[in-house]
């Protein structure tokens, strides 16, 4: 049995979860997330619980089971208290701004580069070099984060770039130095 699949889902309070056919509804304070379950994973509303269970051992189906609860757990955590990420962008000259909805990235390119954000997520420039995004849909959410870093990773040479905050990117010494 998997060690994830089978623990159940606590609701917080303010929290409904309602099944309808082969999706499940989670609705919160900070809004509402939808998922359609596969086949072979059933899932049931008790006692302020959700409870994830498989039909059948075949291997397909096993290892969906904890991913479904896992992705079922996500959906409540964010209708609840929301997700939060925050990248830092190093280099001189670097800066981000919003612009309407979109986010504009000064990145030492020929040109900006303007993002278009997502609906359900929430961006904010606090500091030029400080963006933080804030939203229900933990996958969404980590999605975007990614193709924003992915559009100048930092380098390991001067450490230029976009990262997590608090991600630590490890120096290479320079060619002068290595010997």
């Amino acid at each position: 049995m998997s060690r994830i699949g089978k623990q159940p889902i606590a609701l917080p309070s303010g929290v409904k979860a309602q099944l309808q056919a082969d999706t499940i509804l989670i609705e919160g304070s900070k809004g509402k997330l939808t998922f359609k379950i596969p086949g072979a994973i059933k899932v049931e509303v008790v006692d302020n619980q959700v409870i994830v269970k498989r039909e059948s051992e075949e291997k397909p189906v096993r290892s969906l089971h904890g991913t479904v609860r896992a992705i079922i757990n996500n959906m409540v955590k964010g209708v609840s208290e929301g997700y939060k990420k925050e990248l830092d962008i190093i280099g001189v000259g670097y800066k981000a701004q919003m612009k309407g909805k979109d986010l504009m990235l000064s990145m030492g390119f020929s040109h900006p580069v303007e993002i278009k954000v997502p609906q359900g997520l929430n961006v904010k420039v606090p500091k030029p070099t400080r963006i933080e995004i804030e939203g229900i849909d933990k996958q969404l959410l980590g999605e975007f984060v990614a193709d924003i870093r992915a559009l100048y990773p930092p380098e390991p040479y001067k450490g230029k770039g976009i990262r997590y905050v608090g991600e630590e990117v490890r120096k290479k010494l320079g060619k002068a130095l290595a010997k």
